[in-house]
């Protein structure tokens, strides 16, 4: 299982439920997300480095690859 990363994440809205699968960054964090749905601008969790590790199916690649995120934004 060497560096298999998956790079496509589901995010879900908190605030109307839309979902939408999202190609992720492989080398900087999404800080950022409109949603399809509302267009409600998601922000990460208190925790967590990126919409997809607050909203996603699957963690941010630095995540993944069992490093930490700076939290930069794309």
């Amino acid at each position: 299982m060497a560096n298999s990363i998956q790079l496509e994440s589901e995010i879900t809205c908190p605030h109307c439920g839309h979902k939408r699968v999202e190609t992720m960054p492989q080398d900087a964090c999404q800080f950022f997300y409109e949603c399809q749905g509302c267009h409600e601008i998601l922000k990460p969790l208190p925790g967590d480095c990126c919409v997809f590790c607050s909203y996603g199916t699957v963690k941010c690649p630095p995540i993944q690859l069992g490093g930490c995120c700076q939290g930069r934004s794309s």
